[in-house]
């Protein structure tokens, strides 16, 4: 306990030192502190579903039906009909055999990748892959190599030195990245994971709902449902309520069910909100006009900051304005909060040294005036 204080003075005095900060309330792509108005470009609410009415319909007959908790674990009296109703929609939705639910997507990358790998196995997982997902792969007791972010040659590399030193082989990335919202090249890995005899899971938590015809995400987008064996993602982000789910094969979840200690051991999530993800599965489907428009405003705003000399990265809703410096960061979020805009500065060891940055997190409510006027924002305040 001796470090404490120490910690806590480094991290103030390196501008590294989190706080919480409570609103008063949400809505629309607004957040509200102290009764002020806020464009809020933190909120991972990428569809604007949060507060559809649909879903909190579905929610409060949910309560009204089951009352308010789950009251147990899956497997002892806390499973419902409504439970397994999800799980074969989401099995359907990613056009896999089988589906599990979890607690949270944290709780899910931990307890999927440390249930199915064990000592002499090797997981080789993308260097930016979520916290989750290195959790998990610590837990697993694998050996494992982190390639290059989105480096299909270093991982190709590692393949070919390592793999056959180990029993079973696992490739791990995410498909859309948080902090630097760009894409991974899925199809070079899945050819790399078939010639190597690998398994591959994807994290597909910022994809789903936003990409594929169906908004089944990056997997469904570009035709490789069949060659990904673990799609995991979340219903917490683009779905608009909580939780996370695996879609795989029924074999895997029926492993899954005994040996993962992040679903054994945690009440079942509520039933109002199974309820508002089955509403939102139909939703994604009955508004496709939510994601097209997301995407559409998301290229738009990432050009024009582009042509005013600004570095930013990816290629989806997530848009990260690399500033370098952590005191830069603060600042520049600071003056864009005096101007009505709520985003947060990204700093190391969240993102890698140096690469402090401000991530726009872009929602269906965030028109192309709102973000003109955001554009404007960023240009007169990084020049003070």
């Amino acid at each position: 306990m001796d470090g404490i204080d120490k910690f806590l003075k480094e991290r103030k005095e390196n501008n590294l030192l989190r706080v919480l900060q409570p609103a008063d309330s949400r809505k629309e792509g607004k957040i509200y502190f102290r009764d002020k108005e806020y464009f809020d470009f933190s909120s991972n609410d990428y569809l604007g579903l949060s507060a559809h009415p649909m879903l909190k319909d579905a929610s409060k007959m949910a309560v009204d039906k089951f009352g308010l908790s789950s009251s147990a674990s899956r497997l002892l009296s806390g499973d419902l009909i409504i439970h397994h109703e999800l799980e074969e929609k989401i099995a359907l939705f990613k056009g896999k055999e089988s589906a599990s639910v979890f607690n949270s997507g944290y709780q899910a990358n931990v307890g999927i990748i440390s249930a199915l790998c064990k000592r002499g196995d090797v997981i080789f997982s993308d260097r930016l892959n979520h916290a989750s997902i290195i959790d998990g792969i610590l837990l697993s007791g694998a050996r494992y190599y982190r390639f290059n972010h989105n480096d299909i040659a270093h991982l190709e590399s590692l393949l070919k030195k390592e793999r056959d030193k180990f029993r079973d082989g696992v490739i791990i990335t995410e498909t859309i990245f948080s902090m630097d919202g760009d894409r991974s090249p899925l199809k070079e890995i899945v050819n790399l994971k078939e010639r190597y005899n690998c398994t591959l899971m994807v994290d597909e938590a910022h994809a789903t709902g936003i990409f594929g015809r169906y908004g089944g995400g990056v997997v469904e987008d570009e035709g490789l449902i069949d060659e990904v064996d673990l799609i995991m993602g979340t219903f917490s982000k683009a779905l608009g309520s909580f939780g996370a789910y695996l879609a795989s094969t029924k074999r895997i979840i029926d492993y899954l069910i005994n040996s993962s200690r992040s679903f054994i051991y945690s009440t079942a999530l509520p039933p109002s909100i199974i309820a508002a993800n089955l509403t939102s599965l139909e939703l994604i489907k009955t508004e496709p006009f939510r994601r097209k428009r997301l995407l559409e405003n998301s290229d738009y705003f990432r050009h024009e900051l582009k042509k005013r000399g600004f570095i930013v990265r990816g290629s989806s809703q997530i848009v990260p304005l690399i500033l370098g410096d952590s005191e830069k960061a603060i600042r520049l979020s600071e003056e864009l909060r005096n101007r009505g805009h709520w985003i947060l500065p990204i700093r190391p060891p969240t993102v890698p040294k140096n690469e402090a940055r401000l991530r726009f997190s872009l929602t269906y409510h965030h028109t192309k005036g709102i973000l003109q006027r955001l554009i404007n924002d960023i240009s007169e305040a990084s020049s003070i």
